[in-house]
């Protein structure tokens, strides 16, 4: 397995590029449901350009050192909303690697709020070989399933005192 490093820079201009992506599509949707912790910025970017209502699904499937081990999927029981949830859903994450999140996303979606929806789509930045899903939005498929490194990772490995020792009070 390879390992790909993105800057913030890169990062911030794949997300453009997937928004770009979706408009192209011509398809209209009313609310952007990301999957927390991955899909935060992914989400926060998309619903400020389309000025969607945004809703947080929280769900934790890494563990383990560097969160390189994949295990047993986990919901947060509501999820984090204003508004009432919309009919047409994009569902957005950084990456579809198993594709197991993304499915089980779904499922969880259609079931707490099977009344509302009508559609819901998905969107990464990076699709996987490995995901069992194929994302309806992506903008780099990677065939040979590299680790990637994304920059905000940085801080799973500082700490707060690294922090007040880089910044000592002024």
């Amino acid at each position: 397995m390879t390992d790909l490093y993105f800057s913030w820079s890169d990062y911030h201009h794949k997300v453009e590029n997937l928004a770009v992506k979706i408009y192209q599509s011509n398809w209209q949707f009313d609310h952007i449901v990301c999957l927390a912790k991955g899909g935060l910025r992914v989400g926060d970017i998309l619903c400020r350009l389309y000025d969607k209502p945004l809703a947080i699904l929280s769900t934790a499937s890494y563990k383990g050192k560097n969160n390189q081990e994949r295990g047993e999927i986990k919901f947060s029981e509501y999820l984090s909303t204003i508004q009432p949830l919309g009919s047409r859903i994009l569902l957005v994450d950084d990456l579809v690697d198993s594709g197991i999140s993304l499915k089980e996303s779904i499922n969880w979606l259609k079931t707490h709020y099977h009344q509302n929806i009508l559609e819901i789509r998905t969107a990464v930045i990076w699709y996987k070989n490995t995901s069992v899903e194929i994302p309806d939005y992506y903008i780099d498929y990677l065939p040979d399933n590299p680790w990637i490194h994304q920059p905000f990772e940085k801080y799973e490995q500082t700490s707060v005192s690294e922090l007040v020792a880089k910044f000592p009070e002024e």
